[in-house]
């Protein structure tokens, strides 16, 4: 009798609850993967433009709709630009990854001592404002060296690290047809193109546009106010 009685308690909860619950996610999981997504943010190879502890709107309808859980394209309507920030597996391991698009298909990108050559061309840099420099504490900011690096489309802030045993140069590389050239904007401590080469157009999987909020994780998780809504450079 009480097998007979727990039978339709059981389809009941199924039909009632878990079985639109289940549905519910699965519908808001295939949105998140097609349409957009938060993107957390583990580490500091996009400082200062991005801190680790911020989490970014990633806009997965930016160049393309892809099928759900997947990276197959079922229309395009846009490229990635040189400048924008963008979202991508890793070629090495599959890894998503945070860094900013340098090189565009067809191009050739070359570093000589942390100064960046775009097509032959020495790319202009400026002093960076007190304002963005002032992401990173104080205390931390004489191990670094910060400026403003001027695309052709876009100008960023960048920031290296003397200090440090990193890659500052390498020749000209060419970017291959339906590649990109990423790098990150914490140039002596970003695993980025220098290291694993470029990146398949169909591995981008959207543009990062802001960073809705952010926590400082060495503070017990902190609010940090003054990043929240804050629009990508």
């Amino acid at each position: 009798m009480k097998t007979a009685r727990w039978q339709p308690t059981a389809r009941r909860i199924w039909l009632e609850w878990l079985k639109p619950a289940l549905l519910i996610l699965f519908v808001t999981s295939a949105l998140r993967s097609a349409l957009a997504d938060w993107n957390d943010v583990p580490t500091g190879s996009m400082k200062p433009t991005i801190l680790e502890g911020d989490r970014l709107w990633v806009n997965k309808l930016a160049y393309d709709l892809k099928v759900p859980f997947t990276t197959w394209h079922i229309a395009e309507w846009g490229e990635p630009a040189r400048g924008e920030v963008v979202v991508f597996f890793s070629p090495a391991n599959g890894q998503r990854l945070v860094k900013r698009v340098i090189g565009l298909p067809g191009d050739t990108v070359e570093l000589r001592e942390n100064r960046l050559f775009l097509n032959g061309r020495p790319v202009d840099y400026a002093p960076l404002d007190a304002a963005t420099m002032n992401a990173i504490p104080a205390a931390q900011q004489s191990a670094h060296e910060f400026a403003r690096e001027q695309l052709p489309e876009r100008k960023h802030p960048v920031m290296t690290t003397p200090a440090l045993d990193a890659r500052r140069s390498f020749g000209a590389t060419a970017v291959p047809a339906g590649h990109y050239f990423m790098l990150g904007d914490n140039r002596d401590n970003s695993l980025d193109s220098r290291y694993f080469g470029t990146v398949p157009r169909d591995q981008i999987v959207g543009r990062a546009t802001a960073v809705v909020l952010s926590v400082d994780r060495e503070r017990w998780l902190a609010p940090r106010w003054e990043r929240w809504f804050r629009a990508m450079e």
